[in-house]
C-alpha cells in the first residue's frame, strides 16, 4: 500500500500565508471599525435616552401645571357661585345689616375670583410652555434613535463582511456608519 503525501512547494506555501494574512488584516480592520461603531452607538444611545428622559420630565411638569390650573379654574367657579349666592341673599334680604354683610361678601368673592382666574391662566400658560419644551426635547431623541439603528446595521454588515469575505458588504457598512454618524450629529441642529 502506497500512500501519497502532498508536499507543498515553497511558492504554494507563501501564497497560502499571504492569503491568510490579507484576510486576517481585513478582519482586524473590520473588528476595529466595529469596536469604534459600538462606542459611537453607545454614546448615541446615551444621548437619545437623556433627551427622552428630559422630554418625559418636562411633559410630567406640564401635566402637573395643567392639573394645578384645573384646580384653580374649579376654585374660580366655587368663588363665582359663592359670590352669586351672596349677591342673591343680599338682594332678597330685608334687614339692612344682613344685606350689607352679604353684599360685602359678594364683592370680596368677585375680587378673589379675579385673582384666582389670573393664577389659573398663568398656570395654564406655564403648562403650555413646558409641553412645547417637551416636544422640542423629543425631536433629537427620534433622530438619535434612527441614527443608532443605522449604526447597528453598519455593525451587522461588518460582521457579514468578515463571515462572507465579500468586500462590497464592507462598503455598505462604511456607508451605513457614515449615515448614522451624520444623523446623530444633525439631531441637535
Amino acid at each position: 500500500m502506497e500512500e501519497d503525501y502532498e508536499v507543498p512547494s515553497p511558492h504554494e506555501h507563501a501564497l497560502e500565508e499571504a492569503g491568510e494574512k490579507k484576510a486576517d488584516g481585513l478582519a482586524q480592520k473590520i473588528a476595529l471599525m466595529t469596536a469604534i461603531l459600538a462606542t459611537v452607538g453607545a454614546l448615541v444611545s446615551y444621548q437619545s435616552g437623556s433627551a427622552q428622559n428630559e422630554a418625559m420630565f418636562l411633559k410630567n411638569q406640564s401635566i402637573l401645571k395643567q392639573a394645578e390650573a384645573s384646580d384653580q379654574y374649579a376654585y374660580y367657579q366655587a368663588k363665582a357661585v359663592k359670590a352669586k349666592v351672596a349677591a342673591g341673599v343680599a338682594a332678597l334680604s330685608a334687614d339692612a345689616a344682613t344685606k350689607a354683610r352679604f353684599q360685602a361678601e359678594s364683592e370680596k368673592e368677585d375680587k378673589d375670583k379675579a385673582e384666582v382666574l389670573a393664577e389659573a391662566r398663568k398656570l395654564q400658560a406655564e403648562s403650555r410652555k413646558l409641553g412645547e419644551e417637551s416636544e422640542a426635547k423629543l425631536k433629537p431623541h427620534e433622530r438619535l434613535a434612527l441614527a443608532l439603528s443605522v449604526i447597528q446595521i453598519a455593525i451587522a454588515l461588518a460582521a457579514l463582511t468578515i463571515l462572507t469575505r465579500r468586500r462590497w458588504l464592507l462598503w455598505g457598512s462604511v456607508g451605513s456608519a457614515a449615515g448614522g454618524v451624520v444623523l446623530a450629529v444633525t439631531a441637535f441642529l
